[in-house]
């Protein structure tokens, strides 16, 4: 039997599942058109060199975009070899860079581009005497598998 306590119960629960749900699209609003000037960006230092975050949220298409610039030092590397659910995009602005590229390092300058794939092994380290600056770009679908 469904009781005036029960039907009281699911309520309320209804009400702050809805207003948790409104909280999150408030908290992570859609980004729509827009243009991010560089000279704007905040530069944090790192110990393999710098990044320059640009954006992190949902999009009309999206569920997640992010894009950040990374400058790596002489002989650094971003991090190890790994992988994750989300595609991404690198363009490589400057310097010389070895990509790991279906389980071989490709050596790649300026105007490069690379495709890191869903759950696929890959990696970026600096291989030349110059900083190497690049722009990543990641989204995350509906399609984009759980972590």
């Amino acid at each position: 039997m469904f009781t005036r306590r029960d039907f009281a119960i699911c309520v309320a629960t209804v009400a702050l599942t809805v207003t948790a749900l409104a909280m999150a699209d408030a908290a992570s609003p859609i980004i729509g058109e827009t243009a991010w000037d560089w000279n704007t960006l905040v530069t944090k230092k790192t110990p393999v060199g710098e990044v320059r975050s640009i954006v992190k949220g949902p999009t009309a298409t999206l569920d997640e975009l992010e894009m950040h610039v990374t400058t790596l030092n002489p002989g650094m590397a971003s991090h190890p070899p790994h992988h994750h659910p989300n595609e991404e995009l690198i363009l490589v602005d400057s310097g010389t860079v070895e990509a790991l590229i279906n389980g071989q390092w490709k050596r790649l300058g300026p105007g490069s581009v690379i495709l890191n794939a869903s759950n696929v092994l890959h990696g970026l380290r600096n291989v030349g005497q110059t900083p190497a600056q690049y722009h990543v770009v990641s989204w995350r679908t509906d399609k984009t598998p759980k972590e």
